[in-house]
């Protein structure tokens, strides 16, 4: 099992960057598939990008393409999402999430979930 924690959240304007963490227990951090998430307000949650076990794939949906970039430290037990340019529509709930399945393409399979960050984008 790992324990996730996301970190890095709040309010910024339009245009701003943020860099969210998601700090990992347990030693086998290394194993598993790590995505980033997000929900915004009467939505539902959906997946921003994903990153493979040793950080060498790394897959991102349309909206994320360009501006965010995920990556991850394994001695670190730490991954990351930078996110530049944030527009207002950016605005929701950040989660990471782990999955022992190899596929950081695809949404399903995420077994562990930290509680979530805040980010919150003004105009």
């Amino acid at each position: 099992q790992v324990q996730l924690v996301e970190s890095g959240g709040g309010l910024v304007q339009a245009g701003d960057s943020l860099r969210l963490s998601c700090a990992a227990s347990g030693r086998t951090f290394s194993t598993y598939t790590m995505g980033w998430f997000r929900q915004a307000p009467g939505k539902e949650r959906e997946l921003v990008a994903g990153i493979s076990w040793n950080g060498r794939r790394t897959y991102y949906v349309d909206f994320a393409k360009g501006r965010f970039t995920i990556s991850r430290v394994n001695a670190k037990n730490t991954a990351y999402l930078q996110m530049n340019s944030l527009k207002p529509e950016d605005t929701a709930v950040y989660y990471c999430a782990a999955k022992n399945s190899p596929a950081e393409t695809t949404a399903d399979g995420y077994a562990y979930w930290g509680p979530g960050t805040q980010v919150t984008v003004s105009s």
